[in-house]
């Protein structure tokens, strides 16, 4: 399927394993077993193909092949290095083309942590209480935990040099703006499918470990959601 000129978009949440393929410094190359385990998805697509993809639309599946959109229809796009690329400019084009705003950023990086603020925190959290992101947020209890993560994934992306255009407050605010809308995890949850729960959340508990910082409401919600899903995975279907 890849020829020369091939271009693999991966449009996927949080961090993606192609993250540290041309990060430069002490973190250069560096594989997160979590989301790239054995490194197979890096053997197999040369880190040149990639180019970066953050969507931010709120669905729901409904039914088998049945999407209901919510709300949003923006797909960030970036190259891994920064650069602008003629390529991101045609795939862009044809993504504007059909309806979606499609901004060509040079920060993706940072963008990336923006959204693994959210996807860390409220999707697990969400997965423990069944809770819509609205009811999680203007619950104070749960809240404050939400925060309690927010704050150490920040911590994380501080320590690999990500300065994070976007406050928790504002990330806090805008889940609450989307309203009584179930994550992606809990619709996961409901339905019985295996929850993303490595490249959401492990992913982040793994860096914390290789910088030094200790997660650990991060970790304890983790490990929470982890025997969740698989006590859920193995419970005989009502």
């Amino acid at each position: 399927m890849l020829g020369p000129d091939t271009t693999v978009v991966s449009t996927q949440n949080g961090i993606p394993w192609w993250y540290f393929q041309g990060f430069g410094g002490d973190w250069e190359g560096l594989r997160l077993e979590r989301v790239d385990p054995g490194g197979v998805i890096s053997s197999a697509i040369d880190a040149h193909r990639v180019v970066g993809s953050i969507v931010y639309f709120s669905t729901e599946v409904i039914a088998p092949g049945v999407i209901q959109h919510i709300e949003g229809n923006r797909i960030s796009l970036g190259e891994p290095d920064g650069s602008r690329s003629e390529r991101c400019r045609q795939i862009a084009e044809a993504l504007i083309a059909s309806g979606l705003r499609c901004p060509v950023t040079t920060r993706l990086r940072q963008e990336i942590w923006v959204k693994v603020l959210g996807n860390a925190s409220f999707n697990p959290v969400s997965a423990l209480t069944r809770a819509t992101l609205v009811q999680m947020v203007r619950d104070p209890g749960v809240c404050s935990v939400i925060r309690n993560i927010m704050e150490e994934v920040e911590a994380v992306s501080n320590k690999l040099g990500m300065e994070l255009p976007v406050s928790i407050d504002q990330r806090i605010a805008g889940a609450e703006k989307v309203g009584k809308h179930k994550t992606s995890m809990l619709q996961d949850l409901e339905a019985r499918r295996p929850l993303e729960l490595e490249a959401l959340v492990g992913a982040v508990v793994e860096l914390g470990e290789r910088v030094g910082f200790r997660m650990t409401c991060t970790r304890t919600v983790y490990e929470c959601t982890k025997l969740l899903a698989e006590r859920t995975r193995d419970e005989p279907q009502k």
